[in-house]
């Protein structure tokens, strides 16, 4: 039983908040959370557990949201890729990555370098609307997000921001509509994974709950805030540009 001071609970739900907007519109809020509960005296594994139950709940407060843009439509459309994202993030939910960690931590650096200049130099591709209507996955789709959600499983960090890039550059799905369908697949293979964790132990129910509460609270706003928000796109790219900056600074210089 890991026991905390009663007043880091509000932290720990201000920080799942926060976290659940991010994650909702963007991704990498987990940094946020796991760092907390790291630096609040938990075990690194047994953070990581308790942090899945924030990400579980903010995927069904947003996906339940999400649904007044049409979740059925955008799920009937995206069902090729979301099976295959999920496919691959229980697969590298097994997978021991024998990569220096060192070295994984520059690859993945690369990446979001690659991605920030993406995003910077082609808004045009970022801010359109869906053009998915009669969308079929084809076998590079598969791959790509198999490949993705293989990521996932095994690192989760910068999940989001991978997923939405192969979603608009690739799919042509708009922001919102690509969020919607980055938010099932992490539910689809959070449950499973925070099982995994409950089974070993690795759960620390209280400041779980507690994060929960606040991630409950940032999927809905930040769902909100992408359906009713006429230029949403434009904020959540900006939101975009900040967690690649964020992430780019922290692997290279943090």
């Amino acid at each position: 039983m890991v026991e905390l001071e009663f007043y880091f609970y509000p932290l720990i739900a201000l920080a799942g908040m926060v976290a659940g907007i991010i994650n909702t519109l963007a991704g990498n809020g987990s940094a946020i959370t796991l760092s907390l509960l790291i630096f609040l005296g938990l075990p690194v594994d047994m953070a990581n557990g308790t942090n899945r139950i924030g990400v579980l709940a903010q995927s069904i407060t947003a996906a339940s949201t999400f649904r007044k843009r049409g979740l059925g439509q955008v799920m009937k459309q995206g069902k090729g890729i979301i099976a295959a994202c999920f496919l691959g993030a229980i697969l590298g939910a097994f997978v021991v990555a024998e990569i220096d960690e060192e070295l994984l931590e520059y690859i993945i650096g690369g990446l979001m370098v690659v991605m920030l200049f993406v995003v910077l130099f082609n808004p045009k591709r970022w801010l359109q609307e869906s053009s998915v209507e009669n969308f079929r996955p084809n076998f590079f789709h598969l791959i790509l997000f198999f490949t993705i959600g293989f990521y996932g499983g095994f690192i989760q960090m910068g999940f989001g921001i991978f997923f939405l890039g192969g979603a608009v550059l690739f799919a042509r799905y708009s922001l919102i509509d690509a969020n919607i369908i980055k938010i099932i697949v992490v539910f689809l293979f959070a449950a499973p994974v925070l099982g995994i964790f409950i089974w070993h132990g690795d759960v620390a129910w209280i400041p779980g709950l507690t994060l929960a509460v606040g991630q409950a609270l940032g999927g809905w706003l930040g769902a909100r805030f992408a359906i009713h928000y006429p230029q949403a796109n434009v904020w959540i790219r900006r939101l975009l540009i900040v967690m690649i900056v964020a992430v780019i600074v922290r692997l290279f210089f943090g």
